[in-house]
């Protein structure tokens, strides 16, 4: 094989070795305990000291895909929720059917920000939300991410963000910060794009999305550091822009960077095949491009 990157990793013919040991040498796992195997063996972790299970789990598939190693039959078949199907969790009547919401922003606030990890409360509320009225739904979360929930000083939930890894490659945001590949491969993961923000419907609250864009601002890169063990400095996000303007976040400080493509990975004859989307980005420090250009 020849040397290559694959989910971040350096992957050469001693790795796939490995990997093909592995797999030989535990006939009876399944994926998911392979992939844990694969952690301990490459001493996989994260900067908080957490095993890549996913990542390790999305590089073996990869790997399996292109015939390079042969992993075992799946044992259960993966749950996503496209757009259009039932949530996964009913909504309760008061959520379901809540009469429009028409105020002023003082009116609300203080609004409260729920950073929701793996057993809050609201983790089921936050998916079925999404599901149901965000129209690009919601995929199962692979990776480094945080959900946020905003509700009114009442507890009313008002509005929904996930923050997710970052675009592999963004011709303008890449020429923006001026790093080189090899400083994009080493410090991709100081970025963070905001993949969904919903505004829950009957919600209409003058400058609220911005106010909401500018509360998670201020805390995401100490929630990103207590989570994972390393700090965000900037984050992204592409409005698809036959459909939303980007005024709110131009509002809160967001720069434009200019426009994705519209071109696929797969799109060789170089015709558009998806609605472009602007690019932005919101630098979280004085520092962060220094930051985003070190090497070590």
């Amino acid at each position: 094989m020849v040397q290559g990157r694959v989910q971040g990793r350096v992957l050469g013919a001693e790795e796939l070795a490995q990997l093909r040991a592995l797999i030989a040498a535990h006939p009876q796992a399944s994926r998911r305990q392979l992939s844990a195997q694969l952690c301990q063996a490459w001493d996989w972790t994260n900067d908080a000291g957490q095993f890549k299970d996913m990542a390790a789990r999305s590089l073996m598939l990869k790997l399996h895909q292109r015939g390079l190693i042969t992993l075992p039959q799946r044992r259960q078949r993966p749950t996503t929720h496209r757009r259009g199907q039932a949530a996964p969790w009913e909504l309760p009547l008061e959520f379901a059917s809540a009469p429009p919401l028409c105020t002023e922003l003082n009116s609300v606030q203080p609004l409260n920000l729920h950073c929701l990890g793996p057993q809050h409360p609201d983790q089921r509320l936050f998916t079925a939300l999404i599901t149901r009225h965000h129209y690009l739904g919601l995929r199962t979360t692979v990776g480094e991410n945080l959900k946020y929930l905003v509700r009114a000083n009442d507890g009313r939930p008002l509005a929904c963000l996930l923050f997710g890894a970052a675009a592999w490659k963004v011709a303008a945001r890449d020429a923006w910060i001026g790093w080189s590949a090899a400083q994009r491969a080493r410090r991709l993961q100081w970025i963070t794009n905001n993949t969904r923000f919903l505004i829950l419907p009957g919600v209409q609250i003058p400058h609220l999305a911005s106010h909401v864009l500018g509360l998670v601002a201020r805390r995401i890169a100490r929630d990103w550091q207590a989570k994972y063990g390393h700090p965000v400095v900037a984050l992204e996000t592409f409005v698809q822009r036959d459909r939303f303007a980007g005024t709110c976040y131009r509002a809160a400080n967001w720069v434009h960077l200019g426009a994705t493509t519209g071109r696929t990975r797969q799109d060789r004859d170089h015709q558009l095949q998806r609605p472009r989307k602007d690019v932005y980005l919101l630098p979280l420090r004085p520092d962060w491009r220094a930051h985003l250009h070190a090497n070590l």
